[in-house]
């Protein structure tokens, strides 16, 4: 069972801010807001989803996006930023962090750039796609939708900037214990977060939001999504999630419930 991570990057993108300027800086918060909404919209268009790791550097589950369509992408991309120069590194892995790997292996040895665009590839995704366009069998994508429980309550106690140290300070810890199962979390905003993790099991999970209880006091819900691209597996996810809100109303306490898609 395999997953396709692509790494989007701006590169050189550190001297091209300093073109513009020392007033820059609401410039580029603009810029990268815009950038962040036409990638998402283009790969969720193709079924896949788009995580911000640095601002001029993204992740995204990208199951069965050929290379083709990457290139189709990065030429509508292109279209519209046409003072950058954007890459798409490609990998496949057995978990999600091996993919990443993968993917920024393939950057940094250049293997298989595609028709000279910025488009790297290992030798396996060329052949994934060499004979059919089609999905793999074996390729799925697992996310945890992670919430805060009643976070209402918590957000009257506190002020807002109290809140988001609290977050950021749990956010910390899941990153490394998520990382130690070879998977990767992603904060996107409120007090949400998604983690790729298609080795992580159910027990695994339940594991470590009971550390977030021990070691932070904080209560967290957890919705398990199956499927075979990275847009549905989200949408399965965020399914989950509002299932356990729903029981939760019905005097149901379930930090955990899983839909699968597959």
């Amino acid at each position: 069972m395999t997953i396709q991570i692509t790494i989007i990057k701006i590169e050189g993108y550190g001297p091209w801010t300093l073109r513009l300027g020392s007033d820059r800086e609401g410039q580029l918060q603009i810029f990268q807001a815009n950038l962040y909404s036409d990638l998402q919209k283009m790969f969720s268009e193709r079924d896949a989803i788009v995580y911000f790791n640095r601002f001029d550097e993204l992740i995204a589950i990208s199951n069965g996006l050929s290379l083709d369509d990457h290139l189709s992408i990065e030429r509508e991309i292109n279209d519209v930023y046409k003072e950058l120069n954007i890459s798409m590194s490609i990998g496949l892995g057995i978990t999600p962090f091996e993919a990443n790997v993968a993917a920024y292996h393939s950057r940094k040895n250049k293997k298989l750039v595609v028709k000279n665009k910025l488009i790297y590839a290992d030798n396996e995704v060329q052949l994934l796609y060499s004979n059919s366009k089609e999905l793999p069998k074996d390729m799925f994508t697992q996310i945890l939708h992670l919430d805060v429980d009643n976070s209402t309550k918590v957000s009257d106690l506190q002020s807002p900037y109290e809140i988001t140290s609290k977050i950021m300070k749990m956010f910390a810890t899941l990153i490394e214990l998520f990382v130690e199962q070879k998977a990767m979390i992603f904060f996107v905003g409120g007090d949400n977060f998604m983690a790729i993790s298609n080795t992580v099991s159910k027990e695994k999970a339940l594991e470590i939001i009971g550390k977030i209880y021990e070691t932070e006091n904080i209560k967290l819900n957890c919705g398990m999504g199956i499927a075979r691209t990275g847009r549905k597996a989200v949408q399965a996810a965020t399914e989950a999630l509002d299932t356990i809100r729903n029981l939760r109303d019905q005097g149901i306490i379930s930090p955990i419930f899983e839909v699968h898609w597959i």
